[in-house]
Parts: C-alpha cells; sequence; structure tokens
C-alpha cells in the first residue's frame, strides 16, 4: 500500500516585526488589551519591496533543502493562499517558475485558514491514486495587504509568511487521514475583491460569533480524525493548531485532555497567518527538536467561509 509521508519542512517570516508598542501608536489599544484577547504580542509583515512570492519560494525551498531532494522531482505544486499579488497566473505558477520546476500541474486552492489541511487532503489524494509521486505545498498569506490599519479591532490579529512541505510516496504510514469541511456563514468573516472598486478590500469579521464556532468546529475535525484513526487524544504526541487565538487554543487543549506543553505556539511571535500557521508552526516544532520522528501529531484549522478540518500524522 502507498502512504503519504511528510520528508521535509521549511517556512519563512519577513524581517519586519510589528509589536503591540507598534500598534498602540496607530490606533487606540494597548499591548495588555491584544495580549489578555489574542495571546499575540507581535506579527511580521512584508515591507514594501516584497509580495506574497517572495515568501512562498523562500519557504519552499528551505523544505526541499529539509527534504534532500532535487526540486526536479517534484511532480505536484500547490499553494494555499487568498493573498497572491496576482488574480491569475496562481500563486502556484509563479512558485514554479522562480523554482525553476517545469512540466508538472501547479493550482492555488482558497480555504483561507483552513487551506493547509484542505492541500494535505488533496495530496493525499493523488498519491493514493499513484497520480503523484512528490508534491510540493505551501501555505503563504501576505495578509497585511488585506488589513484596515484604522480597525483596532483587526489589525492586532494579523500578520504575514510562510510555510512549505515536501510530501512523498512511501511505503510506511505518514499521513493518517484527513477531514474537512464547509458550511456557508461568509457574512461573519470576508474581504471582498479588490475588482469592486467600490468596496472596501479590507478584512471583515465578527468576532464574537465566530469563537464559538470555532470551537464547537474544531472539536468535530479532531473528534472526526481521532475516531478514523481509533485512538484517543491520549496516543497523540503534539497538537499543532491554526494560531488564531490563545483562547481558542486553549479551549481545545482542555477539550483533549492535553496539557499546553504538548501544544505547538507560535501566535505569540506570528499571530494569525491564515493558511500559513499550522505549517510554520509543524515547522518550528521540527526544527527545535520537539517533533521528532515517529510522533503523532494532530493538526487543526479553522477559517473564513466557513471552513474547518484536522490532519493525523506519524511524522
Amino acid at each position: 500500500m502507498v502512504y503519504t509521508k511528510i520528508i521535509g519542512t521549511g517556512s519563512y517570516l519577513p524581517e519586519k516585526i510589528l509589536t503591540n508598542a507598534d500598534l498602540e501608536k496607530i490606533v487606540e489599544t494597548s499591548d495588555e488589551w491584544i495580549t489578555e484577547r489574542t495571546g499575540i504580542k507581535e506579527r511580521h509583515i512584508l515591507d514594501s519591496s516584497q509580495v506574497l512570492s517572495d515568501m512562498t519560494e523562500a519557504a519552499a525551498k528551505r523544505a526541499i533543502e529539509a527534504a534532500g531532494i532535487n526540486k526536479d522531482e517534484i511532480d505536484l505544486i500547490i499553494v494555499a493562499t487568498i493573498s497572491s499579488e496576482f488574480i491569475t497566473p496562481s500563486a502556484a505558477c509563479i512558485l514554479q517558475q522562480k523554482l525553476g520546476i517545469k512540466s508538472c500541474p501547479a493550482f492555488d486552492i482558497s480555504a483561507a485558514c483552513t487551506g493547509f489541511i484542505y492541500g494535505l487532503n488533496i495530496a493525499d489524494l493523488y498519491i493514493k491514486s499513484r497520480t503523484a509521486k512528490c508534491i510540493l505545498l505551501v501555505a503563504s498569506e501576505a495578509l497585511s495587504k488585506l488589513t484596515d490599519w484604522t480597525d483596532r479591532s483587526t489589525c492586532v490579529l494579523f500578520g504575514d509568511g510562510a510555510g512549505a512541505v515536501v510530501l512523498k510516496a512511501d511505503n510506511h504510514p505518514g499521513l493518517r487521514s484527513t477531514y474537512i469541511c464547509a458550511e456557508s456563514h461568509h457574512e461573519l468573516l470576508y474581504a471582498k475583491s479588490c475588482l469592486y472598486v467600490d468596496n472596501s478590500k479590507y478584512i471583515e469579521m465578527k468576532g464574537n460569533e465566530l469563537f464559538k464556532l470555532a470551537v464547537m468546529k474544531l472539536s468535530e475535525s479532531v473528534q472526526k480524525v481521532l475516531d478514523q484513526n481509533k485512538i484517543s487524544s491520549n496516543e497523540v504526541d503534539w497538537l499543532v493548531p491554526h494560531q488564531a487565538n490563545l483562547r481558542i487554543i486553549t479551549a481545545m487543549s482542555k477539550k483533549l485532555n492535553m496539557p499546553m506543553e504538548r501544544v505547538i505556539l507560535t501566535i505569540q511571535e506570528h499571530g494569525n497567518t491564515s493558511a500559513a500557521s499550522v505549517p510554520l508552526a509543524l515547522d518550528v516544532g521540527i526544527r527545535d527538536g520537539r517533533i521528532k520522528r515517529g510522533d503523532t501529531v494532530l493538526m487543526e484549522a479553522f477559517g473564513a467561509g466557513l471552513t474547518w478540518g484536522a490532519a493525523l500524522i506519524d511524522y
């Protein structure tokens, strides 16, 4: 039987850091207010000379290097994003060009913060159907371009970054299973297309309503993948959650009866990087040595759409 294995991870964060103290100078807020409600202390922001594809390329190269493969082995490129600098061509095609990879399929997926989990689901299907053998999956977001920096309720939340994985067909178990779902509640979290110039392109959000739905749907997601694999949360070594709000992450930790010491947290330094947050946190946990080969890792995310999902891997 063929399995999907993560053989390399990579990530990239812009050098520019925007702290809570910096935001105090922009809008009426405070470090205490932001930290108490979100857990965020700082976030990375693209400078004026950078675009999304710069981050995507950097994260992809680091994942390819970690995987120890030749880039020409890659036979499918998937990019999860809602913030590419182009409407067309896809961010995946731009990445393909920057990496110098020829003649393989490349496409984007749009599932907001759940984009990476959706990407894992799609990549797993390609590998198990033997349609692809080596897949580059990148989640990259430049949310600073969609942020209204005069809106204190949203501008404190978001940051920029990219995370990437190389997935390869293997004879040994890796990606155990995924669960993805969606339900239309677009009015709770959205950003209108800049094509409609008479409307704001900035992210609009109803946070209180989202919070309640997030905890419920994330609980559903993780229970689905645990049930699929007939295991309990006690058999999971690490939880790598979407880094949207520390209170949501803490609530999930309690529901799963997993101590926070077994949760990979990056929200303090990264903020909410949408689709990029899970692979960014995964790469951090792997590179600092906490997540080791053979560990069982549970990943989950929830985002606009509304979309939600989870994935269980044996790393």
